[in-house]
């Protein structure tokens, strides 16, 4: 046997292997009961921006998007989904609950800042589907637009006034009907712990995810927070049965204007913590 034949053999042995591994994992994770099943709307599920370059591509996936629950946050600006940031229960307290040196990361000397580097870690993320979390996102984008009213009112001339007024209602309506409903509101490291607390499988998705320290300064004091970054599953596949759904509908745009078509998915999560869709409706 040639040593060329032979690289060619063993390749494609390893190949197979891999393959193998990975066939295996996805048996194991849609094995038994789903962690948790939910219904997610097209406000959830991103489709692609290109559009669909062929109906073979097996790569085809939608972007899961999810946010961080922001006191200051303008919701008109939220059309596009929102990936990681730092919630205010995510304090000092909860971080050195979780393990991370909160004294350390206060230090004045440039240790801290190694350290603050290197803290990211793997957690167990809590995302609620439109419960308290976007009601609270919906009370705040009222409270905007009604105080952006009063402002108007009391100065009817001010053009800048009147446009900022207007961004709050397109705001508004944005959060009522195009803005993901799916929030990150608890992190942990236990699944069984963290679904006692959260036991609706139609309402809780448990991912797995990133946390780290953030460091910044408060009326010239440090003030350490966490920071959740990107899911261990950004994107889901979609499977090759029910691409036509999506072939049919006209290339994502993107930007505020955008009207997105439509459409419910029933997304399982399995034994890995891995979603994977299970079904699509359309009106």
């Amino acid at each position: 046997m040639t040593p060329r034949k032979l690289t060619l053999i063993v390749g494609a042995a390893l190949i197979l292997v891999a393959n193998g591994v990975a066939l295996t994992g996805v048996a194991y994770n849609r094995s038994g009961e789903p962690e948790s099943r939910l219904e997610l709307s097209q406000r959830e599920l991103g489709r692609p921006w290109t559009g669909y370059r062929n109906k073979e591509d097996s790569g085809l996936s939608l972007a899961l998007e999810w946010r961080v629950p922001d006191q200051d946050a303008e919701s008109y600006n939220f059309y596009y989904g929102s990936y990681g940031g730092s919630p205010d229960w995510l304090d000092e307290k909860r971080m050195a609950e979780l393990g991370f040196d909160v004294r350390r990361a206060k230090g004045d000397d440039v240790r801290h800042d190694k350290y603050i580097r290197q803290s990211e870690r793997q957690v167990l993320v809590v995302l609620e589907l439109a419960g308290s979390a976007w009601q609270r996102a919906l009370e705040r984008a009222r409270q905007r637009l009604a105080h952006q009213e009063s402002l108007r009112q009391a100065s009817p001339g001010a053009k800048e006034l009147v446009e900022a007024e207007k961004r709050s209602r397109e705001g508004l309506v944005r959060e009522e009907q195009e803005n993901s409903r799916l929030f990150a509101v608890d992190v942990g490291t236990d699944l069984a712990s963290l679904r006692a607390k959260y036991p609706d499988r139609s309402r809780y998705l448990i991912l797995t995810g990133t946390l780290r320290l953030h460091r910044t300064v408060r009326d010239k004091q440090p003030f350490v927070t966490g920071y959740l970054g990107k899911l261990s599953v950004g994107q889901i596949n979609i499977p090759h049965g029910l691409r036509n759904t999506f072939e049919a509908m006209p290339p994502r745009a993107g930007g505020p204007a955008e009207k997105k078509p439509p459409y419910t998915a029933t997304v399982a999560v399995g034994q890995r913590l891995e979603p994977w869709i299970e079904a699509v409706t359309t009106p």
